[in-house]
């Protein structure tokens, strides 16, 4: 490829999906699926190649990962500022806030399996009271 054609292909105005995809990802999630939904309107195998890209890229945030705030490689977390006082809050802090985190998802855990209890005990009171009632209405021979 020539020089020319490579400053063309890298420059912002030369690679229009590349503008476009910058466009998009300022613009969030929504943009990404109105511009799937507005690619099926006008020509589907357009709306069908943006789902395939948004799923392959994971710009449709399917994962668990994507639904939860990221969490920073180690590295970033831990490097050093040069400041030990700093150092050590920064430490403490994020030791204290991954405590809180994991504290807060086992009070989560404990409210879903106490609703699934309670959803479970209504549906076998319910079924204990459709058994009773059809035995008082079958006839004993």
């Amino acid at each position: 490829m020539t020089t020319i054609a490579s400053e063309t292909l890298n420059s912002p105005r030369g690679n229009l999906l590349a503008r476009t995809e910058g466009w998009l990802d300022a613009r969030g999630k929504a943009a990404w699926i109105a511009a799937t939904v507005v690619g099926f309107v006008l020509f589907w195998p357009l709306g069908l190649a943006l789902l395939g890209y948004m799923l392959w890229s994971g710009r449709l945030g399917s994962s668990k990962r994507t639904r939860h705030a990221p969490r920073l490689p180690f590295a970033t977390q831990m490097r050093s500022t040069g400041n030990a006082a700093f150092d050590a809050y920064k430490a403490d802090t994020l030791r204290r806030l991954e405590e809180e985190q994991t504290n807060f998802e086992a009070f989560l855990k404990r409210l879903r399996e106490a609703r699934d209890k309670a959803e479970f005990d209504q549906f076998m009171e319910e079924r204990a009271k459709r058994d009773s009632s059809e035995d008082a209405e079958t006839p004993k021979a």
